[in-house]
């Protein structure tokens, strides 16, 4: 009942979502360039002098109260291949600016920037956002779920900055090509950004809450163009690459193995609206590896995807369920195991409807009786009301040439499949978001309480956001293609924030947040339960302070070593409850030397006690050197026979942006609860617009007893071709 009733509000709310657009009054015009446009940062040509601009800026943080006090100009052209932009962020005289690096797609909160956000179908929740910092490093990526930027997007396209005494200026052009958008719309939404971090001042050409980021769709302007913008008559790209490299397993004492390798990505413009991704024997030698964390935790820990291939357009797969109920988890494909071929088709139907299809192939490995697999995903939604929608998806695992398993060796399901539905809730103005679905699955046997349905409300204001969830996984719930750690179980959770504002002084923002969750098993017995106060005071040069405290009840449904090193295990069964405290703080990102901490210390398993400190410090030499230095640290105080454990995880990273095409990072991590050190360094060219050179190197190590486990150097080159 308690879900078909939040269900029920939140189809309610959706009714409120059908007025007309918050913005609307906010209008740019886009008209054919008069002349040629070179991108170099110069306001000289004469499409400039006559085009429409979007100035007087609101104020967004650290007040949403008035107009910004930084001057931004923005005005847009086009022809028959490009969108026009010039951008005019004005300073005081002789100001310098503050970056990071040249890095591709910075830290939006560290560098001064201008950034748009173009929603072509302008229905409030998918677009486009590019932009630059004021060194020129570019940022680009696809939005998704009406405020939120996939910066794994990578096309192509050109910009330029130009910094003079009081102003910095950015251009650039964006092909039609690398977009999608629906032929013969002639309004698109529209929105600006722009970030002047000596100010401590975030704006936006519309007026926007600051409870909400400038990303939010939801309170865009209209871009309004003179005539329908034009349809690219031939639409495909190929990107090949070629591949050599060499490693060795130190630990198998394995000869050193050569690897040479070719494959290829394509994709097609299907319409202007519809994109088809193919690849064939797909390589992600280059992508950054994962930052490792101390575990421990009684479950699976999540590490977010970063092969490129399974990342664009991704959220109409991977966002479909919760955190901890995602029914699509891309990194089970190809763990391990080859990827043969794969193909994506993805994109808008038109204004109203959104498809997505996946199909990936995987090759066998013999030496784990593991059979060649094909990975089929369909995800269609329908846009309803202003800006919710509705969804689908459907998710076959299939082993091929199936026989029966090898008893002696890991056994595999000869399917696995996953149905459900979704319904997103978003408010014209975005007050209220909210979500519900329902899962199920199917296995050999069609084992019975294999569903897994939830739901989610949340009400935003300056001052208030209130929210209340529930989720419901059954025993024999098996999403072998998602995530969910956890099975046979429900939790309830709410909370409540509050924020207060000082009309003067430092501190621009202070509040309180309690929250509380429970958790039961299929008897309804409690399980598990914390509840969490913090209070977090904001200061108007960016600095944020928080203090929080929380009591904790556990009871183990299976034996569980808390300091997961492979000491003893704590009984299934047994119930431990403790009281923690703990700080955090991050320092102003306006000087060159940033620093974090954050602390907690308080009870932990068997009437023991836990310590915490993790620090994140860093140094820019901008805008060419990147410093970081991140660290961990737990002492954990147990009865015997586990007695006093510390574990160590220290992660420096040196970023090197020679140019902004040239790249070089080294990132070494020594994790003292795995006894492991890590260091993987990565070199890139960017010789054109999105091809690139790699050269990677990684080394690993045990360090007990100090050995080495593994080494491999790659070269990788790619180029992208547009026909």
């Amino acid at each position: 009942m308690k879900k078909i009733n939040l269900t029920a509000c939140l189809l309610l709310l959706s009714l409120f979502t059908l007025a007309q657009k918050k913005n609307e009054q906010y209008q740019l015009s886009i008209k054919r360039s008069s002349d040629k446009i070179e991108v170099d940062g110069q306001m000289t040509e004469q499409s400039w002098l006559q085009a429409d601009i979007a100035t007087d800026f609101f104020m967004v943080l650290p007040m949403d109260t008035s107009k910004a006090k930084v001057k931004t100009e923005v005005r847009m052209a086009y022809d028959d291949q490009f969108i026009y932009i010039l951008a005019i962020c004005f300073h005081q005289p002789a100001q310098s600016f503050m970056v990071e690096s040249l890095k591709r797609d910075f830290v939006f909160g560290k560098n001064d920037n201008f950034i748009f956000f173009m929603d072509p179908f302008d229905d409030l929740t998918n677009g486009y956002s590019f932009g630059a910092n004021a060194a020129g490093a570019q940022w680009d990526g696809t939005m998704y779920e009406g405020g939120k930027v996939d910066l794994s997007w990578d096309n192509k396209w050109e910009s330029v900055v130009k910094n003079y005494h009081d102003r910095w200026i950015f251009e650039a052009r964006i092909p039609f090509k690398s977009i999608r958008y629906k032929q013969g719309i002639t309004k698109w939404g529209i929105n600006f950004s722009r970030l002047d971090i000596q100010k401590a001042e975030k704006s936006s050409w519309t007026p926007i809450p600051r409870q909400f980021p400038t990303a939010s769709l939801a309170y865009t302007g209209s871009l309004n163009w003179d005539q329908a913008p034009p349809v690219s008559k031939s639409n495909l790209s190929f990107i090949p690459y070629f591949l050599g490299g060499v490693s060795k397993n130190y630990e198998a004492q394995t000869k050193p193995d050569v690897k040479k390798q070719i494959g290829l990505d394509a994709k097609i413009a299907v319409s202007s609206s519809m994109n088809l991704d193919i690849t064939v024997n797909p390589d992600f030698s280059q992508v950054e590896v994962d930052r490792q964390v101390t575990n421990l935790d009684r479950f699976e820990l999540f590490f977010p995807e970063r092969r490129q291939f399974f990342l664009e357009n991704g959220d109409h797969f991977s966002n479909f369920g919760y955190t901890n109920i995602r029914p699509f988890f891309s990194r089970r494909i190809g763990l391990n195991v080859p990827i043969n071929a794969g193909v994506r088709l993805s994109g808008k139907l038109n204004k109203d409807w959104r498809l997505g299809f996946m199909n990936m192939q995987t090759g066998k490995v013999s030496k784990d009786a593991l059979p060649a697999q094909n990975f089929t995903v369909l995800a269609l939604q329908r846009r309803l009301f202003a800006r919710s929608n509705l969804g689908i998806m459907a998710i076959n695992k299939e082993s091929l040439n199936y026989e029966h398993p090898d008893t002696t060796k890991t056994i595999y399901n000869k399917f696995n499949r996953t149905f459900g539905w979704e319904y997103n809730l978003a408010s014209k103005s975005n007050a209220w978001t909210g979500k519900a679905f329902m899962l199920k699955t199917f296995s050999p046997g069609n084992p019975t309480a294999s569903w897994a349905h939830a739901a989610n409300l949340q009400y935003a204001s300056r001052k208030w956001t209130v929210s209340g969830q529930y989720e419901f996984v059954g025993k024999n719930f098996n999403a072998e293609v998602g995530y969910v750690p956890r099975k046979d179980y429900w939790k309830t959770t709410a909370s409540i924030t509050r924020l207060f504002f000082p009309k003067k002084g430092p501190v621009v923002s202070h509040g309180f947040k309690l929250s509380s969750f429970y958790i039961f098993n299929s008897k309804w017995q409690q399980t598990d339960n914390e509840t969490f106060l913090a209070y977090t005071m904001s200061y108007r040069n960016q600095t944020s302070f928080t203090t929080w405290v929380a009591t904790d009840f556990v009871e183990l449904l299976q034996g569980f070593d808390p300091t997961n090193s492979g000491k003893d295990t704590l009984a299934r069964g047994t119930r431990h409850g403790w009281r923690a405290f703990g700080t955090e703080f991050i320092s102003k990102p306006q000087s060159r030397f940033t620093y974090g901490f954050s602390t907690r210390y308080g009870g932990y398993f068997a009437n023991g006690t836990r310590l915490n400190i993790t620090t994140d410090l860093g140094y820019r030499f901008q805008p060419y050197v990147n410093i970081a230095l991140s660290s961990s640290y737990n002492l954990i105080d147990l009865p015997a026979p586990w007695n006093r454990t510390q574990l160590w995880l220290i992660g420096p990273r040196v970023d090197i942006t020679f140019t902004n095409t040239l790249f070089f990072t080294t990132f070494f991590q020594y994790n003292e609860q795995l006894k492991n050190m890590n260091l993987n360094t990565r070199f890139q060219w960017r010789y054109k617009p999105a091809s690139d050179l790699f050269i990677v190197y990684t080394d690993n190590y045990y360090t007990v007893p100090f050995s080495i486990r593994n080494r491999a150097l790659v070269l990788k080159f790619t180029y992208w071709l547009n026909l």
